[in-house]
């Protein structure tokens, strides 16, 4: 990748800031920070920061800045800010599945934590999650942390995280701070078309942002790629391929166009790919079987946007293998941000 070390120190700075669901206006500013030294033109919208060259139309480019996190919503009492956010914590019915909640409850045990301002970024204390349960009364999952009895409701609560480099394998919350750091170094390396950054895409939201933007210029598109991490059950699952592509999600097809020209390339520059919609219906048929459960082919942004617009934004998705999935040693291969950069490089025109 050019510029690597460029590119690594950036993901490390990155990836210090805090940018909890449902509070990511902090980390905005850094980012027009980095997006306008490199000379983006950066423009904010409700839940989106807009970064565009000087030939906007010549690659649309999208990646959600949101990382998992707590807001505290009482004394000494803290929830998972994805469910807050995508208010599936409000007695309603529209409740999370326990499957889910037991899931989580013990992934982020002993870890750190730090409180910030959601607007300003400034800094609030740290802590340590000490104890997580379900709450026998609300269905909910309520988290302990110890050194932030101080905190009032409302304030997030970011787990503290720290790029590791070893062995050319990248760890820590990747997701999806990863690819956002691939959308600002891209404009380091000549990109002259529009990255969109946008909030809440972990409870569901951040389609909504992006589709508002296209309904506000009225300009659809078929050639919005939306880029991002794409689980695996282990690394030597997710290192079979160096990128991840898709075909279609449990939401929408994708534009058959836009993804045949990435396979294309990945076949042109001897990229390893695999399709994940694929691999999951490979994994399916196995598992009927054997009479065990299905697995859903996954709601991606674009399937999400492409439903909502009956198809006004279409386009796909290219995604980077990782194991680990949304806990603070999620891996990746510097090989795959390799290749993900010259993909991204080659389908905005940026090199020949």
């Amino acid at each position: 990748m050019r510029n690597n070390e460029q590119f690594i120190d950036l993901l490390k700075a990155l990836i210090r800031h805090p940018s909890v669901v449902g509070a990511e206006h902090s980390f905005f500013r850094v980012l027009q920070r980095e997006l306008e030294e490199r000379g983006a033109k950066v423009t904010w919208y409700e839940g989106l920061l807009v970064a565009q060259g000087t030939e906007p139309a010549s690659a649309l480019i999208s990646s959600h800045i949101d990382r998992h996190g707590l807001i505290c919503t009482g004394p000494n009492e803290f929830q998972y800010a994805a469910f807050v956010t995508g208010r599936r914590s409000d007695l309603l019915g529209n409740s999370v599945s326990e499957k889910l909640m037991k899931k989580i409850v013990d992934r982020f045990q002993s870890v750190p934590v730090m409180a910030y301002e959601p607007c300003s970024g400034a800094y609030r204390g740290s802590g340590i999650i000490a104890n997580a349960y379900v709450c026998e009364y609300r269905s909910n999952l309520i988290f302990e942390v110890e050194g932030l009895e101080h905190l009032v409701a409302g304030t997030p609560v970011a787990f503290t995280d720290r790029l590791s480099l070893s062995e050319d394998i990248l760890s820590g919350q990747l997701d999806n701070v990863l690819t956002t750091a691939h959308l600002v170094h891209l404009f380091s390396l000549g990109f002259q078309g529009t990255a969109f950054f946008t909030a809440q895409e972990e409870s569901g939201s951040s389609w909504r942002f992006l589709l508002e933007w296209f309904r506000r210029f009225n300009g659809g598109t078929k050639q919005l790629i939306v880029v991002d991490t794409s689980p695996y059950p282990d690394r030597s699952i997710a290192e079979q391929q160096q990128v991840v592509l898709r075909r279609k999600d449990a939401n929408a097809n994708f534009d058959p166009d836009t993804t045949e020209r990435l396979e294309s390339l990945c076949a042109e520059l001897g990229i390893g790919y695999s399709f994940k919609d694929a691999y999951i219906e490979a994994q399916n048929q196995q598992a009927g079987k054997l009479g065990n459960p299905q697995q859903s082919l996954g709601s991606t942004e674009l399937g999400r946007i492409i439903a909502a617009s009956s198809g006004f934004v279409q386009g796909t998705t290219l995604q980077i293998p990782t194991a680990g999935y949304h806990t603070m040693s999620e891996t990746s291969t510097l090989a795959s941000s390799h290749a993900f950069n010259q993909l991204l490089l080659h389908m905005s025109g940026t090199v020949g």
